[in-house]
């Protein structure tokens, strides 16, 4: 088990390279040639820039049982499909149950902003937020270990 981190955007990278720590887990920062990430103790993997590069070059990496930290809804689904755990920096932890519901909304969002209409973006990120996907992804990791121990 391991922590890949699409970090292109992420507000949560350290956070959960404290977390991997806590369990002695490898982590793997994943981004682009727009971004840069030197932590110590953890392997950072740059992709070329290109649509969805880095998320092709994650899922490619992803073995059954890692976690995956991800805002993004297309690259959960796959993670999902390869039997992964994809969790977003807000701490929902994605699943059967809430994927599609989360695709389609981000096509009708897509939608509507194609036909020139505007969507609400996302709230200001808080604290609270950082407590809060801290604590998902503990209990995350401790459910997966134990399932696999």
């Amino acid at each position: 088990m391991k922590i890949l981190i699409d970090a292109d955007g992420c507000p949560v990278v350290d956070i959960s390279i404290k977390v991997g720590k806590m369990f002695n887990l490898e982590v793997i920062i994943m981004c682009d040639t727009s971004h840069t990430f030197h932590r110590e103790g953890v392997e950072t993997i740059v992709i070329s820039k290109g649509l969805d590069s880095v998320d092709f070059a994650l899922v490619n990496k992803v073995n059954k049982g890692d976690v995956v930290v991800t805002q993004d809804y297309g690259l959960a689904a796959m993670v999902l499909s390869k039997s992964g755990f994809p969790i977003n920096q807000n701490g929902l932890i994605y699943d059967s149950l809430n994927i599609d519901q989360l695709l389609y909304s981000r096509h009708i969002s897509k939608k509507i902003r194609d036909a020139g209409g505007r969507v609400k973006g996302p709230k200001k990120r808080q604290k609270e937020d950082n407590v809060k996907f801290e604590e998902s992804l503990i209990n995350l990791c401790r459910k997966i270990l134990n399932i696999h121990s």
